[in-house]
């Protein structure tokens, strides 16, 4: 099995979601090559790294992402929800995932948006993405057509992907017209020939999320270029060392 292996929320399924304890846990295992993280902004307009707008379920905390300064958020205790062995693990911004994974890891990069809900996120992900030189070692995907629109406008460089669970029959075009070259979508949705379609237009795919053995080897099956996210990369190194 050749496919790149992508990391969901870092090792979501080891270590507490989108925290540094599951990007250092991803980047333990050797032929982790991705790593997927959501983006959304602060009160003082940060990007940071947390999946749903609302705090109650990770952090525990009342209130949402853009009621807390940065600072704040990172000072809250974002891991002992998974466990109590995470005790203390706050909210990262984009910059120290960055800092931590540049060189080893490309990251895959959600932005948590729709209908502009957080204004010049586009640009303050874009810009930082320069700052650190990784322009070309990243993509910035989104269910939000809008958000992909405002940074293709931004720059030409730096990588658009489409998230969709669904096949338009106009999803090809679709994406030529955005200027995407990456498509993530649900893996009940991967065939064969979506991955012909997609490799004759230059489309990169990754399937989400792949978090059973027997369906990793299914999809190994239709093609080496097919990206593979899971919350478990132990599950894909099973599957690895099978032979699959």
């Amino acid at each position: 099995m050749l496919n790149p292996c992508v990391a969901h929320r870092g090792a979501s399924g080891l270590a507490p979601e989108n925290t540094m304890a599951a990007f250092r846990k991803a980047m333990s295992f050797p032929f982790v090559q991705w790593i997927e993280l959501d983006v959304q902004l602060s009160k003082d307009g940060i990007p940071v790294v947390i999946h749903d707008d609302a705090l109650r379920r990770t952090a525990r905390t009342s209130g949402r992402v853009n009621d807390y300064t940065a600072e704040e958020l990172g000072c809250m205790d974002a891991g002992s929800w998974f466990d109590k062995s995470f005790a203390g693990e706050g909210i990262p911004t984009l910059e120290q995932v960055l800092d931590a994974t540049i060189g080893r890891c490309r990251l895959n990069i959600e932005l948590k948006t729709y209908g502009g809900r957080y204004p010049g996120m586009e640009r303050k992900v874009v810009e930082l993405l320069y700052r650190k030189g990784l322009q070309h070692d990243s993509v910035i995907t989104s269910f939000d057509r809008e958000a992909l629109r405002q940074v293709r406008a931004l720059t030409q460089e730096v990588r658009t992907g489409l998230i969709i669970d669904a096949l338009p029959w106009t999803l090809t075009e679709e994406l030529k017209r955005m200027g995407a070259s990456f498509l993530s979508i649900g893996y009940s949705r991967v065939s064969e020939t979506l991955l012909k379609d997609m490799n004759q237009a230059n489309i990169e795919v990754m399937a989400w999320t792949v978090n059973d053995e027997p369906m990793m080897k299914r999809l190994a099956r239709l093609g080496g270029s097919l990206m593979i996210c899971t919350n478990y990369p132990d599950r894909f190194q099973n599957v690895l060392q099978a032979g699959a």
